[in-house]
């Protein structure tokens, strides 16, 4: 006797499966007689055990239809599970199909149901009250279905596994198995086999586990120019709540970016190592020098059988700027510290940089009109206690009013918004930044600008947004001034980022918005990628958020937030429960939307004592 005709049996004895199969609370001991003894016809279950199983976890099941179809939401894939996998089965896991011949269609669980095999009303207080005496279903009594979410065909090609779109369905009946080797895994979700490592292949949390050795399979971001530019320079944005391990994430991210035999080319045909430059508020980062005194031989054989780079990166410098009576303090880490000062000259290209509060266009116009008028005088050493001297100047006040040139009231809310600057930013006692580039950036170089010591805020974002700009200013030009910054492979992380990359109506907003969206959109032609941290993604200006090619989402509680990461709904809404390290990949351009869950150790030294 088949499967399939010991599964379409009643427990009534009929082979049907009709009405007359259902046994309400008077017949449940009908099967009993007066004397305690089984009654000679009693149904007797038959051992589906003995009958045989098979490899793979059920079949595809037609009863509801198998269609495969263009149109979103058309296509219709369940798969029948036995009993003995039915505990096993969870949303999320990886499937094969076989057709006929060498293909096999790769596909996610994406829905589990159990249903009656047999019609009747089990939402009774009668039916209730035995199911709670007893130990358990017969699970032969229920249908267990598993909804299959298509992705792609597997074929052979000249000794390679490749993927192509579904493009036919697979028969009825087919065994379906769980998917349990690496390349069928890693090509069914076009995965990399190399790259820049981000963590483990993970549902609901635990790692996807498969025959090979190691188990795990590795997730890693394209960073060859086989398939195009690495996707450093397309640009990464990591979002997650406080607590999430978003900070953990990126400093093992940012380590491999760092890594001693990573090379890019750049438009000279020379191969650099990449030069990282992280804004670092919360002052962590700088941490990455030093080894992680929690990781023990284990983890470091683990590391090194992955391919990862570890441990301290020697090449690490915190460039701490001087802002007024400011003093840093750093026994948490043992990096270099070399100080600066953000120069005055650095506002003639960036009028937007010494105003306190917004500026409409008349304003910023006017504050243009005055800079260049100043630095015509001053020359590049002008500093900004002598441009407040200028413009104190009734004199040029009168001139420009009465020649129409610059309202007298627009004057004065120029010269407001200049004085209203936090003290102490401009021109301080250290080298500036200028002087410094050389050191500042360098290929293989870690340089971290932490700005934790800095009280406030507008002196905070004035730091940032100088240094950053200077930076994409350099890479975008066609006659750079610093060849050291356009000749090198360059990663700007800015933690925060949603502090300095904010959407606002003002002139400086839409000036700094369209400077790093057009960064970000010559990233890949001039080596620059922008490297995003945030716990408030929604507040990224869109222009910005448009041009982020791969997406990292950890822990995030706010609805607005997640949102706003436009990742897939299947994943959306398991954000808010994830926990520490696990995180979602949203990249197109690298594979198929997938969880993952992150190494549980910092590759280097993380958090305070």
């Amino acid at each position: 006797m088949s499967d399939q005709d010991l599964g379409d049996f009643s427990p009534s004895g009929t082979a049907d499966g009709r009405a007359e199969t259902h046994h309400d609370a008077a017949d449940a001991d009908a099967n009993t007689d007066a004397d305690g003894g089984e009654d000679a016809d009693a149904f007797t279950r038959p051992d589906l055990d003995s009958a045989g199983g098979g490899d793979g976890i059920g079949v595809l099941a037609v009863s509801q239809g198998l269609r495969i179809s263009e149109e979103e939401g058309e296509t219709t894939m369940r798969a029948y599970v036995t009993a003995e996998n039915r505990s096993d089965i969870r949303i999320g896991k990886y499937v094969l199909a076989d057709y006929p011949g060498p293909e096999s269609l790769f596909c996610r669980i994406k829905g589990l149901e159990y249903a009656q095999r047999f019609h009747g009303d089990d939402a009774n207080e009668i039916h209730a009250r035995r199911a709670m005496r007893s130990d358990g279903i017969e699970e032969d009594d229920y249908r267990f279905l598993a909804d299959l979410d298509p992705l792609a065909v597997l074929y052979p090609d000249d000794g390679d596994l490749k993927r192509r779109m579904p493009d036919r369905v697979p028969k009825p009946e087919t065994v379906v198995e769980e998917a349990t080797e690496t390349e069928q895994i890693k090509t069914g979700l076009k995965i990399p086999e190399d790259g820049v490592f981000l963590g483990h292949l993970s549902v609901g949390g635990e790692k996807v586990r498969t025959a090979a050795r190691p188990p795990t399979i590795d997730y890693r971001v394209k960073d060859d120019y086989r398939d195009g530019d690495p996707l450093a320079f397309r640009h990464t944005l990591i979002a997650g709540g406080t607590g999430s391990g978003k900070t953990h994430t990126s400093k093992n991210v940012l380590r491999q970016y760092l890594h001693e035999e990573r090379r890019y080319e750049m438009a000279d045909g020379a191969e650099r190592r990449m030069a990282v430059v992280q804004f670092d508020p919360q002052d962590e980062y700088a941490q990455m020098h030093d080894d992680n005194p929690a990781a023990d031989r284990e983890d470091a054989r683990r590391w090194e059988a992955d391919g990862l780079a570890h441990g301290g990166h020697d090449d690490t410098v915190a460039f701490v700027p001087k802002v007024g009576d400011a003093t840093y303090a750093a026994s948490h880490h043992h990096a270099e510290q070399r100080a600066f000062t953000v120069p005055f000259s650095m506002v003639r290209s960036r009028p937007w940089l010494v105003a306190s509060s917004d500026l409409n266009d008349n304003q910023y116009s006017a504050l243009t009109l005055l800079l260049k008028r100043f630095f015509r005088q001053y020359g590049n050493e002008g500093t900004y206690a002598e441009f407040t001297s200028f413009l104190d100047d009734p004199a040029l006040k009168e001139e420009l009013d009465e020649s129409g040139r610059v309202h007298e009231a627009t004057y004065e809310a120029v010269m407001r918004r200049v004085l209203g600057m936090p003290s102490g930013v401009f021109d301080q006692d250290a080298p500036p930044i200028t002087d410094l580039v050389h050191e500042f950036v360098r290929p293989g170089g870690l340089s971290v600008v932490p700005t934790y010591h800095v009280n406030d805020t507008r002196a905070t974002e004035t730091v940032v947004l100088a240094l950053a700009s200077l930076l994409v200013d350099q890479k975008l030009s066609n006659d750079p001034d610093f060849d050291r910054i356009k000749e090198t492979p360059l990663l700007v992380g800015m933690d925060e980022a949603h502090n300095f990359l904010a959407d606002a109506d003002s002139v400086q907003a839409k000036n700094v918005i369209g400077k790093f969206t057009e960064a970000a959109k010559q990233g890949r032609k001039e080596r620059l990628g922008l490297f995003l941290i945030t716990q408030d993604p929604q507040d990224i200006a869109d222009p910005v958020f448009k041009q982020v090619n791969t997406t990292v989402v950890l822990n995030l509680g706010d609805e607005d937030a997640i949102k706003s990461v436009n990742i897939p709904s299947n994943l959306e809404g398991k954000v808010p429960y994830m926990e520490t390290g696990q995180m979602v990949v949203y990249s197109p351009d690298n594979s198929e939307p997938v969880e993952i869950v992150g190494l549980p150790t910092c590759l280097t030294r993380h958090g305070r004592d």
